[in-house]
């Protein structure tokens, strides 16, 4: 089962943000003046205490527990300083799936582990819905196999894309490699709704949702993270996160994308060298629901704690020079200055 982090822990990860932050200069009339390209500290538009209302979210499983910790944060943030009532509502449907109910304008809040697609666009387009794109975090995909697994250390994206090919893929691990033994290949991976499986198709087979549908797929990636751990012959895949939470119960397969065998980590993801399988992660937040405080005060929040809240459930921070654009990106939005990054066309 997937570990979480304790309250106490995002409050102090949090709290610790809140005071590096203010290491930025603050100007005449509290006007916060940047020296370097660092995140801004939180600071409200809006009465706190006059807070009120639901916000929904939905999508993908890897960007999802980011914003359930932002969440948890901005519900103390609010309580310690005497805020409102906000709930905000974190659904997984993974991420082909939440952009269905976010362009059907069903949410407000899109957890997106890949960019929109031109499909995507045009329901947003056709049901009026525009939208601002936030970058939040960068994360690595875990190739895993089960702990008793001896032979397998390092794969390439070769030996990856006959398992994973869609025509006439590999099914016993002596076809992937001579010295692997005479035993089949039990495959686990996240379904065709994920933003995962769309990045890892793309990545390993050179065209995204092209895949062997020979596997077991879940939306869930605990359900992955136990199919791996309990079968010997398993192989999967999913986010970093997921593996670094339940880094006993598995054992991790470095990937040489053409430059030698590199393992994930938080510093391979960082520094670009674990290829081809890192990727930035997005929310996408509806323009209409944006005009409300609530929403505001949220995105406001999420934008300034993202580099640190990564790191807390096990992501890497984007560069902070992208924390700093999106952050003026949202008041301009706000402001009713800014234009959707997605335009509403219905």
């Amino acid at each position: 089962m997937l570990e979480r982090f304790t309250v106490q822990t995002r409050r102090t990860v949090v709290r610790a943000a809140f005071a590096l932050s203010m290491a930025a200069a603050i100007g005449i009339s509290g006007t916060v003046v940047a020296q370097e390209a660092t995140p801004l500290p939180y600071t409200p538009g809006n009465d706190l205490g006059a807070l009120s209302g639901t916000i929904v979210a939905d999508g993908s499983s890897t960007v999802g527990p980011m914003t359930e910790a932002v969440a948890e944060e901005f519900a103390i943030m609010l309580g310690d300083e005497g805020g409102g009532d906000v709930q905000v509502e974190v659904s997984i449907s993974g991420t082909g799936g939440g952009f269905e109910r976010f362009c059907a304008g069903e949410t407000d809040l899109q957890n997106a582990s890949r960019a929109i697609s031109e499909k995507e666009l045009a329901a947003c387009g056709e049901a009026g819905v525009s939208y601002f794109e936030f970058e939040v975090a960068y994360d690595g995909m875990a190739v895993v196999v089960n702990p008793s697994n001896d032979f397998v250390e390092c794969l390439t994206v070769e030996q990856l894309n006959l398992m994973w090919r869609a025509e006439d893929p590999a099914t016993n691990w002596n076809q992937i490699d001579s010295s692997f033994p005479d035993a089949p290949i039990v495959l686990y991976g996240p379904g065709t709704d994920s933003g995962t499986f769309d990045y890892f198709t793309a990545a390993i087979n050179g065209e995204e949702g092209v895949s062997t549908t020979n596997y077991s797929p879940s939306e869930d990636d605990n359900q992955l993270v136990q199919g791996v751990a309990g079968d010997a012959n398993a192989l999967g895949y999913f986010g970093l996160a997921y593996y670094e939470n339940n880094a006993d119960a598995l054992k991790l397969v470095a990937i040489d994308g053409g430059n030698g065998c590199v393992a994930p980590s938080p510093e391979t993801v960082g520094d670009g060298t674990y290829t081809p399988l890192s990727r930035p992660l997005f929310v996408y937040v509806n323009a209409e629901s944006l005009t409300r405080p609530e929403m505001q005060e949220f995105m406001r929040f999420y934008l300034a704690n993202a580099s640190f809240l990564s790191a807390d459930v096990g992501y890497v921070s984007s560069p902070a020079s992208v924390y700093l654009e999106d952050q003026i990106r949202l008041e301009a939005a706000i402001a009713g200055t800014a234009s959707p990054d997605g335009p509403a066309e219905g």
